[in-house]
């Protein structure tokens, strides 16, 4: 199913489409018929990880249950990509990276492939169908206009300041003010309930997104404001999730893979090691697809899990990524081939696993599972990648953890030295940008810190603040530890 606007190269004969399917070995074509599937879950976000994760869970429930789940798929900014994504009648390839070989297929259960703000009409005709029971979000951290102080939505950022003002009338640029409004319109449209998923790395992310969403509703100007809220109470569901699968960014060689696979041209492939992982709190408020039938877990609380996936593979990732550019890698399986990086790993693990409720993972067989992971030389995840937008990813990742160990006198060798790594990779590079080609909506106060610092502990001290750490800003001995590391990272040398 594809929306009207699709291209007629989808087509073509050396293009992937539905057409074909049939050249394909039947074992590469996607489980289920893509003709058969209904837009039943509206996804926010067409990035990679979506096509890696969700949409393969989705289209294995369907084929294994006989449901009809499809998906339709809503870029927030890129409609150049929803186009491209037409263009194939929503087909596209996953190539599983393998330490031996690959293994590459096709997937289907996208059926519509959306812009935001070019098919905005479409976009809210889905969130008000009743057959529409579920949507889900990858937007990223900084897609929710959190404040960091409070978790409240940021009605001052200029963003969502325009969507408030332009809520009544005017379009609306952000997936908070889509959202909101379209659930808004669902009321009054009837009020099916719907359940909205959030599959954002962030703590508690179901319970951030709900904040974020009715804040925007309580600040918009809609007469009926009140009626939405207490509509969005009782029909309504933001249930917490954890994903988890390395999904790096796709590459020139990649396209040549997966056209040598499949025999047509995949203009838009996403490769992922073989790892998936989906746990979900068990709270959906309507119909949803049997995820379970995939190897999905639903669980009264994914706190433990949660916090686990966050502390040890996120928390070691983002460690990973600013030590091993400080010693010259650029990728995760790079930084494990060194002398240094598995025994890293599994370092932070035995520090942090301390800090983490009873009911979750192993952390040493989770550490053990890790090196695994991180090992495999099939997955080029660059650390550039990981390592951007620090500045929103490591307060949860181990800022939480440090600030319970220190609370219970207990050394922090290892998050120490990880910070430190952080801070070093907030140093200004000579063309502007940070100095190992990170990006971060917060680069230009983190490089103000180091101009304006008259030494190491200082710049720390100051980073920490930019980081809403004022409490670990004051730690003095914490700042010594810190800044009494940068030394050796200045000079490339990895002292675990």
């Amino acid at each position: 199913m594809t929306t009207p606007s699709s291209s007629s190269s989808s087509s073509s004969s050396s293009s992937l489409s539905l057409a074909a399917l049939d050249r394909i070995a039947p074992e590469l074509r996607p489980a289920v018929d893509p003709r058969e599937l209904r837009p039943r879950i509206v996804h926010f976000g067409l990035g990679a990880f979506h096509r890696a994760h969700q949409a393969v869970y989705t289209e294995n429930a369907a084929a294994r249950s006989g449901e009809p789940w499809g998906i339709a798929v809503v870029a927030p900014r890129s409609a150049r990509t929803a186009a491209a994504l037409r263009a194939q009648e929503c087909l596209y390839s996953l190539t599983e990276l393998r330490a031996a070989d690959t293994v590459t297929r096709a997937v289907g259960s996208v059926v519509e492939a959306l812009g935001m703000g070019p098919d905005a009409a479409r976009v809210d005709a889905l969130l008000a169908d009743p057959e529409v029971s579920v949507v889900t979000l990858t937007i990223t951290e900084k897609g929710y206009y959190r404040r960091p102080d409070t978790g409240a939505l940021d009605i001052a950022a200029p963003e969502i300041a325009a969507d408030l003002a332009a809520a009544a009338t005017g379009p609306l640029s952000t997936v908070v003010g889509r959202l909101a409004a379209g659930l808004a319109a669902r009321m009054r449209a009837g009020g099916a309930p719907v359940t909205v998923v959030s599959c954002d790395n962030m703590a508690a992310n179901g319970a951030a997104l709900g904040r974020v969403v009715r804040d925007f509703v309580e600040a918009a100007p809609w007469p009926d404001r009140q009626a939405v809220l207490d509509w969005m109470a009782a029909s309504v569901a933001f249930p917490s999730t954890i994903v988890d699968r390395i999904v790096p960014a796709t590459t020139e060689a990649d396209l040549r893979a997966a056209h040598s696979a499949l025999g047509v041209h995949d203009a838009l492939p996403v490769v992922g090691e073989p790892y998936r992982q989906w746990v979900l709190e068990d709270s959906f408020t309507g119909l949803r697809p049997p995820w379970e039938l995939d190897g999905a877990l639903f669980v009264p609380d994914v706190v433990p899990y949660q916090l686990t996936k966050l502390r040890l593979l996120n928390g070691a990732h983002s460690a990973l990524a600013y030590l091993g550019a400080a010693a010259g890698c650029t990728t995760i399986a790079d930084a494990l081939a060194t002398g240094w990086g598995e025994r890293l790993v599994r370092a932070l693990c035995a520090e942090v696993a301390p800090t983490l409720p009873a009911g979750g993972p192993d952390p040493a067989a989770y550490a053990e599972d890790l090196v695994e992971r991180f090992r495999n030389p099939g997955v080029r995840h660059l650390l550039r990648q990981i390592g951007s937008d620090g500045s929103l990813k490591i307060p949860e990742r181990w800022l939480d953890a440090l600030r319970t160990l220190r609370a219970a006198a207990t050394a922090t060798p290892v998050l120490e030295l990880a910070l430190a790594a952080w801070a070093n990779a907030t140093r200004p590079a000579d063309d502007g940008g940070q100095l190992f080609g990170t990006t971060d909506p917060a680069a230009a106060a983190l490089g103000r810190c180091w101009h304006e610092a008259p030494d190491d502990a200082d710049a720390v001290r100051r980073l920490l603040r930019v980081l809403g750490a004022a409490t670990l800003a004051g730690d003095s001995t914490l700042v010594a530890a810190v800044a009494a590391r940068l030394p050796a990272l200045r000079a490339g040398r990895i002292e675990v």
